[in-house]
């Protein structure tokens, strides 16, 4: 009979290591396997959030590294807090935030609660309906400036159909009241299968027995939805928002391709302001500073979130 390899192997141990191995329990064995792992993502993430923390109490800046940065103690996170221009990106973005979560939610419920039916051709419109989220957010953006051109873009034509305006009277990325909506209406579109597939998942999960034992009480059709589908559902849904929330917190390259932060910086979002604080204006302590800021107030909103998220589910 032909040797394995891995007797070869175990043959080819030399004995001092093979008995240490013989000793070793399960969990020192799986602890050697995951280390190399843990010391990984402990030098990618924790790290630059180290140095990145650091920085945020210098005047460095990243294009003149020659000079040496000067200790500014609480400096830059006290311009950051008063800063005027600042608290209108925030405001810019928690638009942005309310809007995108609120509509993605709605409607992402209302298409999963229809497809959940398993009327004829379910499956084929569940594909095209989730096509949107796999492309890629810059072609997404690109696709969606042309859509928005008011001479030759098909949703002021869309537009125009439905209320009668002139086609050519708007332009949903260069109007200043209008902008603010191009994006929340880009996103939505992107990221509502998203949402759909996480409460289609909620309503499969919800056992036919409990609807079977609530026809038998006589409970009507909405008494269902209020006191079994949407209190079930309900821990799916704020798992999306809480998905959701995070990424659209940090939405970057849709906005920059739609709207470059335009006009003016109506739809200048956070993660837009830091980029150029820290890449055109080179003020890379400064942007250390934003950057905390940022990354507390999202992790400090989202712990919130969880243990709330944790007593819905345990209910």
């Amino acid at each position: 009979m032909s040797e394995s390899a891995i007797d070869r192997i175990a043959r080819a141990t030399p004995d001092r290591v093979s008995r240490r191995a013989t000793g070793l329990s399960d969990r020192a064995i799986a602890w050697i396997f995951v280390t190399p792992t843990i010391l990984l993502l402990l030098a990618v993430n924790i790290f630059p959030l180290i140095w990145t923390v650091r920085l945020s109490f210098t005047n460095f800046r990243v294009n003149r590294p020659n000079e040496a940065p000067e200790f500014v103690g609480l400096r830059n996170y006290e311009r950051i807090l008063t800063d005027g221009d600042i608290w209108l990106t925030m405001q810019a973005t928690a638009h942005f935030l309310f809007w995108t979560i609120a509509l993605q939610v709605m409607i992402g419920f209302t298409l999963a609660y229809l497809i959940n039916k398993k009327f004829k051709g379910h499956d084929l419109w569940t594909t095209i309906i989730v096509l949107p989220m796999m492309l890629s957010p810059a072609v997404v953006g690109n696709f969606w400036t042309f859509l928005y051109q008011p001479q030759i873009g098909l949703f002021n034509y869309a537009v125009a159909f439905v209320t009668g305006v002139d086609p050519s009277s708007f332009s949903m990325i260069g109007d200043v009241s209008l902008a603010p909506w191009a994006i929340v209406i880009v996103d939505t579109w992107m990221w509502t299968p998203f949402v759909m597939l996480i409460c289609l998942a909620g309503l499969r999960s919800i056992p036919d027995s409990i609807y079977e034992a609530a026809e038998c009480d006589r409970a009507s059709k909405w008494r269902q939805f209020w006191t079994i589908t949407l209190p079930l559902v309900l821990p799916f849904l704020m798992l999306a928002i809480l998905f959701r929330g995070i990424e659209n917190f940090k939405m970057f390259d849709l906005v920059v391709q739609l709207t470059g932060g335009g006009p003016g910086s109506i739809t200048e979002l956070t993660s837009i302001n830091l980029k150029r604080e820290a890449f055109e204006k080179w003020r890379t302590g400064y942007a250390s500073a934003y950057a905390v800021i940022l990354f507390v107030t999202v992790f400090g909103l989202a712990s919130i979130y969880v243990k709330a998220l944790n007593k819905v589910k345990e209910r």
